[in-house]
């Protein structure tokens, strides 16, 4: 649609400054947004921008079926990128107003973030050098102890994002996670639907024997849980107290905070979904480690070789933009397109 006009607007009245630079905001926070992490590389969103909101909806066409029947895994990709926007607001200096899940007749909306004039949220700003930084990092990892003071500061990062940090400590614990981490991964190996779904967003060949991710995550080095080493303190939970699409919405934020803040301090991550998408093998790790809390997130952390960046959907594929462009109409006046 196009309205021809003579000024500098829709309406012939001068543009307004202070949209402008809420749009430039938002055209970075949709950048941002698209360097999020997600499920098995599926980047299953699409980004509607709006002259002075985005929308972050889910895109139905990239949800991994087999995998992630229920969509948890896909709404948690979300949260990492709502999340992403929320930094690159707080660093363009805007406050921003959050709906999560605001229309229960469009359950693809995942969130309108607006932004406002204000006091931006503290303690994220300073994240968004590493927005474009940040690897999933699926390298062995080297044999160092995850200090408590890391521990600590990653717990507060959860909690501020209505989540919970379980570290697994125990040997017990470290045990059960790698049973079950192989356990599952037996699963999805003899699930052709599964299968299915890694082979279509699998960015490296598969290795044998199995949908595993491209380097197994529990090398020889890593399968022994109960070893003297400190690397088996890399693995912890992320777990919620709800377990329905707000949770998990909230569960991908905070698992993006901790990701930044891992990249900020020198850190790698790497994900371990498989016990989490088998619900028998979930249903034990809550059972033997989060208790009343649900597990949404496994990961550890440690240092590692650098990984390499995860292809990107392209901008014109990810973000629609509903807003008005001026554009000259051969006449002398402007048409908006």
């Amino acid at each position: 649609m196009t309205t021809p006009t003579t000024g500098g607007s829709p309406t012939g009245e001068a543009p307004d400054p202070s949209l402008d630079e809420r749009m430039r905001a938002l055209e970075a926070a949709a950048d941002a947004a698209r360097a999020a992490p997600s499920v098995h590389d599926s980047r299953p969103w699409t980004i509607v921008l709006h002259r002075d909101r985005l929308e972050l909806l889910a895109d139905p066409s990239r949800r991994l079926a087999a995998l992630d029947p229920a969509g948890r895994e896909l709404v948690e990709s979300l949260g990492a990128a709502l999340f992403n926007v929320r930094v690159s607001l707080a660093a363009g200096g805007w406050a921003v107003a959050v709906d999560r899940f605001p229309d229960s007749a469009r359950p693809d909306l995942a969130a309108v973030v607006r932004p406002v004039h204000g006091a931006p949220e503290p303690g994220i700003a300073q994240l968004a050098s590493v927005v474009h930084q940040r690897r999933s990092n699926r390298r062995g990892f080297l044999a160092e102890e995850v200090p408590d003071e890391l521990l600590d500061h990653l717990a507060a990062a959860a909690a501020a994002e209505g989540a919970t940090l379980v570290p697994v400590l125990t040997p017990e614990h470290r045990r059960l996670v790698v049973q079950l981490s192989r356990e599952a991964d037996m699963a999805q190996s003899g699930d052709p639907a599964c299968r299915a779904d890694l082979r279509r967003w699998r960015t490296q060949p598969a290795p044998a024997g199995g949908p595993s991710a491209p380097e197994d995550p529990f090398p020889p080095e890593r399968a022994r849980a109960d070893s003297e080493s400190g690397a088996d303190r890399s693995f912890v939970l992320l777990a919620t107290r709800a377990d329905d699409p707000p949770a998990w919405l909230r569960a991908g934020e905070a698992l993006q905070r901790l990701l930044l803040q891992l990249t900020r301090l020198g850190w790698a991550a790497g994900p371990m979904t498989q016990a989490l998408e088998v619900s028998r093998t979930r249903d034990q790790l809550r059972a033997g480690i989060t208790g009343e809390q649900h597990p949404q997130m496994l990961l550890r952390i440690g240092f590692a070789a650098p990984a390499e960046e995860a292809p990107r959907r392209r901008r014109d594929d990810a973000v629609r933009d509903r807003v008005p462009r001026p554009v000259p109409d051969g006449r002398g006046g402007t048409t908006w397109v």
